[in-house]
């Protein structure tokens, strides 16, 4: 065994988005959780259920945009936890790729109508 096989100095290869996407993940649920403490923040203050409270706090640009923020970090960490799913437990290349293609398309049109949500408060 050639000795840049052993130890810390190993020769590593691969597709190296552990680190990276384990970050990733990280911080979409801080703006997630950030988002969620922004809700119950709002209906401590306020204690409105209704309609008109939720009209009230989803028209101003701030709240649309923390929500919009909130969405897609939500459809991105979704998108690392089950591609790392899809890695893992599916070996065939094809089955594989149609999934993970399908999965994106799935997010896709979920951030679109989102957005399309969103721009109609």
């Amino acid at each position: 065994m050639p000795i840049y096989q052993i130890g810390p100095k190993r020769l590593v290869v691969g597709a190296h988005y552990g680190l990276k996407e384990w970050i990733i993940q990280r911080i979409t649920a801080i703006v997630m959780v950030v988002f969620t403490v922004v809700l119950l923040i709002d209906y401590c203050v306020t204690g409105g259920t209704g309609y008109a409270a939720w009209s009230g706090l989803f028209s101003k640009q701030f709240m649309k945009l923390l929500t919009l923020l909130a969405l897609l970090s939500l459809f991105y960490h979704a998108w690392i936890g089950i591609r790392d799913i899809w890695m893992d437990y599916i070996k065939p290349v094809s089955i594989r790729l149609g999934l993970q293609v399908l999965t994106v398309l799935y997010l896709v049109a979920c951030a679109a109508y989102a957005v399309q949500i969103l721009s109609k408060v």
